[in-house]
Parts: C-alpha cells; structure tokens; sequence
C-alpha cells in the first residue's frame, strides 16, 4: 500500500501543471516553430521539381545538419555517439525476415506478408528514442532562439556605451568592458557637462546577467538625465539614489563611483558609492586609492554621500575598474588582486588609454585561463595629458 501511494503521490506531482493544451501545443506550434527555426535558411525553392522520396530524404538532411551544427563541437560529437549507439543497438535487436499477418477484411481474412522481425520491446525503444530526439530538438531551438535575443540585447547595450576615447582641452578618456556572459551588469559613461566639466561613471549592478542588464540600462538613463540638470555631485548622487530605490527590486542595487574634472581648474571631484576603490597613477609614479563617498545606491530611500577634491596634474592617470578585475581567480584560486592591477598599471600607464584597458582585459583573462570569469569586467580610464612640446 505504501508503494502504491508514493507512485501515486511521484505521478501526482510529475503531471499536476500539465493540460491537453500543453500536449496539443507541443506537437503542433512548438514543433512547427522548432522546424521553422532549424529550416529558415534553407532555400525551398531548391525543392521544386524532385521527387517527393528525394525531397523528403534532402530536407531531412538539411534540418539534421542545422540541428547538429548549432551545437558545441563536443556536444555534436556525444550526440553522433549516440546516434551510433542507437543503431548498433537496432542492428542487435533484429532477428531477422519473418512473415507476418495482416489482415484484409477485420477478424475475418488475413495474408502473410514477409517483414523485418526485433525482439520484443524495440517498438517502444524506437518510440521513445524518436521522443527524446524531439524533446532535445526543441529544447536547442528555445535555447537557440533566447541566444539570438541576447546577442542584439549585447548589441544595445553596447551601443549605449562610450566607444571610442574622449578628447576635451587636455585631457581624454576611454572604457572597456567584457561581459562574464552575453550581456552583463556592469556600465560606464563619459558625458559632458553643461558648464564644461567631464563627469566619468562606472558602475556594477548586482548579479549578472539580463536582469543586471536591464538595472544597468536603467541607471545610464537616470543618470544622464539628471546630469543634465546641472546639481552638485553630492546631489546628483543623493537623487539617483532615491531613483534607483524607487524603480529597483529590494534585492538589486548600484556600486558606483563618478567623477566630475573640471579643464578650467584641472580639479576632480569624486564621490565612490561603495565602488572598488579607483586607482589614481600621479606623474611621479604614486598610486592613490580613492575610497570617499557613502554606500552603494539603492540600498536605503535617504542615504548621504561625501564628495573629495583632488588636483590633477599633466600626466596623472585614473584608473577605474569593476570588482571583477580584481576578483578573477585563476584555475588554483588565486585572485588578480589589487597588486595585479597596480602592476599592470606601472607597465602600461604610458600607453593610449584603449591600448590600457585592452592590456587589463587581457591580462585578467590570462589569469583566469581556463577558469570561466564569475564576474563582469570593466575598466574606465581617464588621463590629464602632458602639454605638448613647443616647436624647436
């Protein structure tokens, strides 16, 4: 009695959310939306005129081709193994040509037909390993079709960020960023005040992925419209702290850090909102951390953030960067670290700024080597250029 009630209890569970509409959606929209998926470069043109066995026999091959080839080359090799497998399976469990009756009027007369002969159970064999096969086909199609809407996702996001090096009265500016997946949480912008001024962000959103994707957006599009509204620094970041509390899940929020220079006065104003701390390359070789500003944004509705000023000087480089510059581990878990970077630095801080964060991109994933990044990598570097030399 036991037994029978954990089966019906297992059995219960298994099928409670499933509907006729589920198994009628299955064989019908789904596959037909798999089929179209997996033929939607297939030229049906080229089908007119043959005979319907070559035709069916040709556009079988097309459909187990695109199926195969959107897999991994491992995962295409364990598929072929199975599918050697299978028949090897098939070729054992047949027994040979026999004769079987078939009938010609119902209960009443029957002839013997010769027919292939399996041993009992290959039907079912057959039955399930074509289900399987269908199950997987459209489990890659759903895979597949949210792959392609994450790449054109990757490509906005990528649009929305600064591309290429800013340039304004001495001093320039450029980012970069390497997603761990598809799309990622960590943004960075170069904008231009309206009173002269350069305000550089970089940011990392809690969490990866789309739903990091989605805050990140959100927060370029906050805070350039309130960069707009020409406030302080300290409000600036008290109004999109409220913003990001009001509009973001309770579990989501923003470690930030902005910086406004201002070419007039070469002055830099910054606030760190619970940022890994940039890293500031004086041009006598020191290297500052600058740590002032409050805590990440979204946390609390009425938090307050403390700005610093600093001066900079011809060939003073900023480095900003996200916690998963610092954080990769290597294959042995040893971190990149702080020390890597601040290396890194001293080697290349008189490299244009692309080649820099090229240079710290490479390097961290060089470090990870075979390991798979956890986290998003992002750096925004910033550079008061040297003046340039009079004509002899």
């Amino acid at each position: 009695m036991d037994t029978d009630r954990r089966e019906d209890d297992f059995f219960e569970v298994y099928t409670r959310d499933l509907t006729g509409e589920d198994v009628q959606r299955l064989f019908t929209r789904d596959a037909r939306d798999a089929y179209r998926f997996f033929t939607r470069h297939i030229d049906e043109g080229a089908f007119a005129g043959l005979p319907p066995l070559q035709r069916f026999t040709l556009r079988a091959r097309l459909v187990f081709l695109a199926f195969t080839l959107k897999l991994s080359p491992a995962r295409r090799a364990l598929f072929g193994i199975a599918l050697v497998a299978t028949v090897v399976g098939l070729i054992e469990l047949f027994e040979g040509i026999g004769l079987i009756r078939v009938p010609v009027v119902p209960f009443l007369v029957s002839i013997p037909l010769p027919s292939l002969v399996w041993s009992d159970g290959t039907g079912w064999l057959a039955i399930g390993f074509v289900l399987v096969n269908l199950l997987v086909l459209l489990e890659v199609a759903d895979r597949l079709t949210l792959k392609n809407d994450l790449e054109v996702a990757r490509e906005i996001q990528l649009a929305m960020l600064p591309q290429k090096t800013h340039a304004i009265r001495g001093l320039e500016a450029a980012g970069r960023t390497r997603p761990a997946n598809t799309v990622g949480g960590d943004c960075y912008d170069i904008l231009r005040l309206p009173e002269g001024r350069l305000l550089l962000m970089l940011g990392d959103v809690s969490g990866k992925g789309s739903p990091a994707a989605l805050l990140m957006a959100l927060a370029i599009a906050m805070l350039r419209t309130l960069a707009a509204e020409n406030l302080t620094l300290v409000g600036l970041m008290e109004r999109l702290n409220r913003l990001v509390y009001e509009q973001t899940p309770g579990s989501r929020f923003i470690t930030m850090f902005v910086a406004a220079i201002d070419p007039a006065t070469w002055t830099l104003t910054y606030i760190n909102a619970g940022q890994t701390p940039p890293l500031l390359r004086r041009r006598t070789g020191a290297i500052e951390a600058l740590t002032t500003g409050g805590i990440a944004l979204g946390m609390f509705d009425r938090a307050t953030y403390k700005a610093a000023e600093l001066t900079l000087d011809p060939g003073d480089l900023l480095v900003t960067y996200s916690d998963g510059v610092t954080e990769a581990e290597s294959p042995g878990g040893v971190p990149f670290d702080e020390i890597g970077l601040r290396r890194l630095i001293e080697t290349h801080h008189a490299d244009g700024l692309d080649d820099l964060g090229e240079a710290i991109v490479a390097a961290v994933v060089a470090h990870a080597d075979s390991a798979r990044l956890a986290d998003d990598l992002t750096v925004l570097a910033a550079r008061r250029l040297p003046p340039a030399p009079a004509d002899a």
